[in-house]
């Protein structure tokens, strides 16, 4: 339930403040809260872990948006929005993670698109959780673990996307809806980093039962603050992926590949999902698959799950998750979790 508060053009009684009576704006608080009692071990792992654990289908967060409307179809926004580790109360999604991590921005918007400033989300980002069955589950979505998580259990498996889900210091521009397809082009500028730039962008279609997307990043910096990889390599990752709406079936397919100039290492991840309903909720499953050259490896990892809905803003959710690696020892997770929107 997003709180709004208006601001009222009575309110700009003052003769100062005449000239501006005619825009409305809104501030909105708003946030998710996430977590999961779960025995986890992934591929690798030398023993399991019970656990109380943050974020099992979406990274909790809270902040605060506002809109104002400058007239003739233009309006000017801002987000602030911070991610949160419920478990022990920290900010961040990891340790050293920046307060406002996943949104600090600006934006302007019309007819012409939108204009963004400051940290906003990676081309990455939207692509990959829209196009599978777990959505931005950071703890249980094979593709979104094998993109975005990387195992420190000496097995030496790293994640695929070269430079975190969002980008500091970027500007970045979203097209108009043309029939259901939006563009989005995103260059990050050094700011801290001794050289270097990252720049990208992402293509989503959605037209009733069919979505497609694309997108493709060229990073030289990581984040969220901007550093030089300390190889000195270039990255590039891209993914193409769709789905389909059956109504007795969702389906999903992704194909990605990412590669580092300097140490020649090629990562290709392909991933296939389905999202059932049943009853007041969905049976989810997703399947995903990375092929390390360097490692002469490959990762596979399959979730089964059932996600109930409570209400339109909670919901309870079991996953089962299975993970391996070449020539590692493999791992079970279990995880049930309660999610709730405000």
């Amino acid at each position: 339930m997003k709180k709004s508060f208006a601001v009222p053009a009575c309110l700009a009684g003052l003769s100062l403040l005449a000239p501006l009576a005619h825009a409305q704006s809104s501030v909105q608080l708003s946030g998710l809260a996430d977590m999961y009692v779960g025995s986890m071990r992934m591929a690798g792992d030398a023993e399991r872990k019970n656990t109380v654990g943050n974020n099992g289908m979406t990274t909790s967060w809270f902040g605060v948006t506002g809109t104002e409307d400058l007239g003739n179809g233009l309006k000017a926004g801002f987000a602030f929005t911070s991610f949160l580790r419920m478990s022990n109360g920290s900010y961040g999604r990891f340790v050293n993670d920046t307060f406002w991590s996943r949104d600090a921005n600006v934006s302007l918007s019309g007819n012409f698109g939108t204009v963004r400033l400051g940290r906003w989300m990676a081309p990455n980002f939207l692509p990959t959780i829209l196009f599978n069955p777990f959505g931005d589950s950071f703890t249980f979505s094979p593709l979104v673990l094998h993109a975005n998580v990387p195992l420190f259990n000496g097995t030496g498996w790293t994640g695929t996307t070269p430079a975190d889900t969002g980008w500091s210091s970027q500007i970045a521009y979203t097209t108009p809806s043309f029939g259901g397809l939006r563009g989005t082009l995103q260059y990050q500028f050094r700011d801290g980093a001794a050289s270097g730039k990252n720049w990208g962008g992402n293509l989503i279609y959605m037209n009733g039962p069919l979505g497609l997307t694309a997108f493709y990043e060229r990073a030289q910096m990581s984040n969220p603050v901007a550093a030089n990889f300390a190889d000195g390599s270039v990255r590039t990752d891209w993914m193409l992926g769709g789905f389909y709406d059956f109504q007795v079936v969702k389906l999903f397919l992704t194909y990605g590949q990412a590669k580092n100039d300097v140490s020649n290492a090629k990562l290709k991840t392909a991933q296939l999902g389905a999202s059932v309903p049943i009853g007041p909720g969905k049976l989810l499953a997703s399947y995903a698959q990375t092929r390390n050259n360097l490692l002469d490896a490959k990762r596979q990892t399959l979730t089964v799950g059932y996600d109930y809905n409570l209400s339109k803003r909670t919901d309870l959710y079991a996953n089962v998750m299975h993970d391996r690696i070449t020539n590692r020892s493999s791992g079970t997770s279990y995880g049930i979790g309660l999610r709730h929107r405000f």
